[in-house]
């Protein structure tokens, strides 16, 4: 529901992203009419002003910016100029702004027993917090951050059956508590820290493991496409089930599934919506430049 032309609320970082969505979702469906900066604010019920501000506070670009970071030849350009990095993933002396999240972030995998168990004696705590892409879930398992998704349509309940039934066999309870601290520093770069990693634990197959390993090689601002992570793994003829491993991932964000592009540099396939894709994708442009 598009709020009423003219109306301008106060600032509100938790409504921030559903006023982005709803200027995404505008430009996704009228591109071609290049609409300016004033059709996408009547849209959203904000000034031209208004509008440039929340992008600006939001990710740190202006709504022209933020579109043209989404547009189909951008993601060529980011295709073309990550190729080299996905080969040389850590290689001594990248550094920058863009590679913050990435370097603090470690990871380790699950056992071959506990994930065939469907995690089979594991207690995961849970929590719903807000994001800059929406309400987030937040799963910790013993050793780490185990899950993140987001919250849409179908609710807490939906979300939550969603990362439940990828290990059936484990206990799930409540603990916001224990997941707050982890959400803030996922999403705030300023806690991007490589001294203080950010621990995530992979629960998938040898190959989905492998394949998530190599999504935290693509950098911020950057993207690869199923194929060249095929490459990168060895398999450079199982495209397509590099992308069902990539629509399996369960940690949103951290581990950027959201990086994975079309051969022709199209956004596609996202498990939590296109839309929501975009927007990450907008946002780190903005966080990376």
């Amino acid at each position: 529901m598009n709020i009423p032309a003219l109306i301008e609320p106060e600032t509100d970082p938790a409504n921030d992203y559903l006023l982005v969505r709803d200027a995404i979702e505008f430009v996704s469906g009228q591109w071609r009419d290049q609409p300016s900066l004033e059709d996408i604010a009547d849209h959203v019920g904000l000034s031209p002003a208004r509008l440039t501000a929340l992008f600006r506070r939001w990710a740190g670009l202006t709504p022209k910016d933020f579109l043209q970071a989404l547009t189909l030849d951008h993601a060529r350009t980011l295709l073309r100029n990550c190729a080299s990095v996905l080969d040389a993933a850590y290689e001594v002396g990248l550094s920058g702004p863009g590679r913050l999240h990435d370097l603090f972030v470690a990871h380790e995998a699950m056992s071959p027993g506990e994930y065939k168990s469907g995690g089979s004696g594991l207690e995961f705590g849970y929590g719903f917090h807000p994001s800059p892409f929406g309400e987030a879930l937040a799963v910790m398992a013993p050793r780490g951050l185990a899950g993140l998704g987001f919250v849409d349509e179908g609710g807490r309940q939906a979300a939550l059956a969603d990362m439940m039934r990828r290990w059936p066999g484990a206990r799930f309870r409540q603990d916001p508590a224990l997941s707050a601290p982890v959400v803030r520093r996922v999403f705030d770069p300023l806690l991007w820290r490589p001294d203080q990693l950010l621990r995530i634990v992979l629960i998938g197959s040898d190959f989905e493991v492998r394949v998530w390993e190599s999504l935290l090689k693509i950098p911020m601002g950057g993207a690869a496409t199923y194929g060249a992570v095929a490459s990168v793994i060895g398999r450079p003829k199982a495209a397509r089930a590099v992308g069902a491993a990539v629509g399996r991932n369960p940690i949103s964000f951290v581990v950027p599934c959201h990086r994975v592009l079309g051969a022709s540099g199209a956004i596609t396939g996202y498990h939590w919506g296109l839309t929501r894709k975009r927007a990450i994708l907008g946002w780190e442009a903005g966080k990376s430049a």
